[in-house]
C-alpha cells in the first residue's frame, strides 16, 4: 500500500490519541467530567458530536450500499432520519438539558429516570441499564464490523485484525479521556466525514468516460432492479419501515446524552441549527456516493463484491494516495465516533447504575471513574465477539439496535419530559414492552415477512406498544406526585 495512505492514517491516529490525552488532563477529575464533560460543551461541539456519534459507519457503508444495490428508493431511510433528528432537537433536547440538571444532576439516562420517578427508582435504573448494555453491545459490534471490512477490502488484510485494531484505537482515547475526548474527537471526525461526503460524489460524477448527470441517469436506467425514483415499486409497508427509522432518535442514549452536556439551554437552538445543516449535507453526500458510485461501476466495468464497500472501492480507484488515506480516515472517523460514544454510555450505566448502586454506594469519584474505564474495555470485548463474523451486515446490526433503543426509550423519554400524569409504573411498562416487542419481532423474523405479507420494521410495533403501555399503566396507577418534573419547564 502506498506510503501516502499510511501518512494520512498515521496523522489521523496521532490526532485522535492527542485529543484523548488533552481531555485526560482537562476533564476527568470526577464522574460529571468523565461522563458528561462537566456539562460545558460548546454548541458546535455538541452538534457535530451528536451527528457523528449518530451516523457511524452506516453513513459511509450501510446507506451508500443500500442505494448502490436498489437505487433511490432506499433514500427514504435518510429522509425519515432527517426529520426524526429535527424533531428530537426540538422536543427532547431543551427539556432534557434542563430537567437532567434540575433532578439531582442526573449523569445518565437511567439516573434521570430514577430521579424523575422515585417510586420505581431502582427498577428503572436496573432495567434501563440492562437494555443499554445489551443493545449497545450489538450496536457497537456494527461499528467494529465496519472496521473489519475496511481492513479487509482496502488493505487486503485480515477481517479480525481490523475489528481488534478499530477497537484498540477507540479504547485508547475513550478510556483515557472520557466524554470530553469522545466529544472533541467526534467534532473533528464530523468535519472529516462531511468533507469526504462532499468531495467524493463530485469526483465520482465526472470520473472516467462519459461523466455527468445525464450519462449517469442513462447508465442506471439500463440496470435491472435499480430505480432512480423515490416511488417506483414503493409499498405502504416499505415506506413506513423506511421513514419510521426517524422514530428511533428519541430513544438513542448515545445521541440524547449530548443534549445533557450542552453548556446551557439557550445554546441548544444554535447546536440544533449546526447539527441539522451537517446532517443534511452528509445524507445528500451518502446518497450521491451510492447512486453515482453504481453509475461509475456500471460504466467502467468495475467489480464490487460487497455493496457496502463501494466507498472503499471508489477511494482506491479515483484518488491520490494522500487523499485516499484521508477518505479512509473519514470512514474510520464515522466508525470510531459512534463506537466510542456507545462504549462510554454503556460503561457509564455499568459504573453509575450498577456499581455505585449495588456494589459500593460510597465509592469515591476516582473509583467510579476507574470502574467506568474497566467497563469500557469489557463492553468493547463483548462487541468484538459479536462482530467476529465477516459476513455480518452493518445495516442489519444497526437496524436491530436502533429499533430496540427507539422503542424502549423513545416513548418513555418523550412522555417523561412532556406528560405530567406519567407514573413510575408506566415508565417501567414502557421500557419492558418496547424492548420486548422489538426482541420478539426480530426473533420471529417479522421484519422480513409478517403474516404472509411484506415485513414491518420492528420499531413500528415496538414504539406503538410502548406508548400505549405507558399511557394505560400510568392512568391505571396512582399519581405519586411525580408530575413535578415538567412543572418548572
Amino acid at each position: 500500500m502506498s506510503i501516502g495512505i499510511w501518512i494520512s492514517l498515521a496523522a489521523y491516529f496521532v490526532l485522535m490519541l492527542g485529543i484523548g490525552l488533552y481531555a485526560w488532563r482537562k476533564s476527568t477529575s470526577n464522574s460529571e467530567e468523565y461522563v458528561l464533560g462537566g456539562r460545558n460543551l460548546p454548541p458546535a461541539v455538541a452538534a457535530l458530536s451528536a451527528g457523528a456519534s449518530d451516523m457511524s459507519g452506516w453513513l459511509l457503508l450501510g446507506l451508500p450500499g443500500a442505494l448502490y444495490a436498489a437505487g433511490l428508493i432506499e433514500a427514504w431511510i435518510g429522509i425519515g432520519l432527517f426529520f426524526g433528528a429535527l424533531a428530537n432537537w426540538i422536543i427532547v433536547a431543551p427539556r432534557l438539558r434542563e430537567q437532567t440538571e434540575r433532578y439531582d444532576n442526573s449523569l445518565t439516562i437511567p439516573a434521570f429516570l430514577a430521579n424523575r420517578f422515585p417510586s420505581q427508582a431502582t427498577v428503572l435504573r436496573v432495567v434501563s441499564a440492562v437494555i443499554i448494555v445489551i443493545f449497545f453491545s450489538v450496536y457497537t459490534a456494527s461499528g467494529l464490523v465496519g472496521g473489519g471490512k475496511l481492513v479487509q477490502s482496502a488493505f487486503d488484510g485480515n477481517y479480525q485484525v481490523g475489528v481488534w485494531l478499530t477497537l484498540g484505537v477507540v479504547l485508547a482515547y475513550t478510556v483515557v479521556g472520557g466524554f470530553l475526548a469522545v466529544s472533541l474527537t467526534d467534532f473533528v471526525q464530523g468535519c472529516i466525514m462531511v468533507s469526504a461526503l462532499v468531495i467524493m460524489p463530485l469526483i465520482v460524477l465526472y470520473a472516467g468516460e462519459g461523466g455527468g448527470f445525464d450519462q449517469a441517469a442513462n447508465t442506471l436506467s439500463e440496470v435491472d432492479g435499480f430505480t432512480l425514483s423515490l416511488f417506483d415499486g414503493l409499498t405502504l409497508f416499505g415506506w413506513l419501515s423506511a421513514v419510521t427509522w426517524g422514530l428511533g432518535y428519541f430513544g438513542q442514549p448515545h445521541i440524547i446524552v449530548r443534549f445533557m452536556a450542552i453548556k446551557s439551554v439557550p445554546a441548544v437552538a444554535t447546536a440544533r441549527n449546526i447539527g441539522m445543516t451537517w446532517m443534511g449535507i452528509s445524507l445528500i453526500g451518502a446518497i450521491g456516493i451510492g447512486i453515482l458510485g453504481r453509475a461509475y461501476v456500471e460504466r467502467n466495468g468495475v467489480t464490487v463484491d460487497d455493496p457496502e464497500t463501494i466507498f472503499v472501492v471508489l477511494s482506491n480507484l479515483l484518488f491520490h494516495p494522500l487523499v485516499t488515506g484521508f477518505l479512509y480516515a473519514a470512514l474510520l472517523a464515522a466508525i470510531m465516533s459512534t463506537v466510542s460514544s456507545q462504549l462510554l454510555v454503556a460503561s457509564s450505566s455499568l459504573a453509575e447504575d450498577f456499581y455505585r448502586l449495588f456494589v459500593r454506594r460510597n465509592a469515591s469519584e476516582t473509583e467510579v471513574v476507574n470502574i467506568g474505564r474497566l467497563a469500557v474495555v469489557a463492553v468493547g470485548v463483548v462487541a468484538a465477539f459479536i462482530a467476529r463474523d465477516p459476513d455480518s451486515q452493518v445495516l442489519g446490526l444497526v437496524s436491530n439496535a436502533w429499533a430496540g433503543f427507539g422503542a424502549a426509550f423513545g416513548p418513555l423519554i418523550i412522555l417523561s419530559l412532556t406528560w405530567s400524569r406519567m407514573t413510575g409504573a408506566g415508565a417501567v411498562a414502557g421500557l419492558v414492552v418496547g424492548a420486548g416487542v422489538v426482541g420478539l419481532w426480530i426473533l420471529m423474523g417479522w421484519g422480513s415477512s409478517f403474516l404472509g405479507g411484506p415485513g414491518i420494521y420492528s420499531i413500528i410495533p415496538g414504539f406503538i406498544a410502548a406508548f400505549i403501555a405507558i399511557i394505560a399503566v400510568s392512568l391505571a396507577t396512582e399519581d405519586s406526585g411525580e408530575h413535578r418534573a415538567v412543572a418548572a419547564e
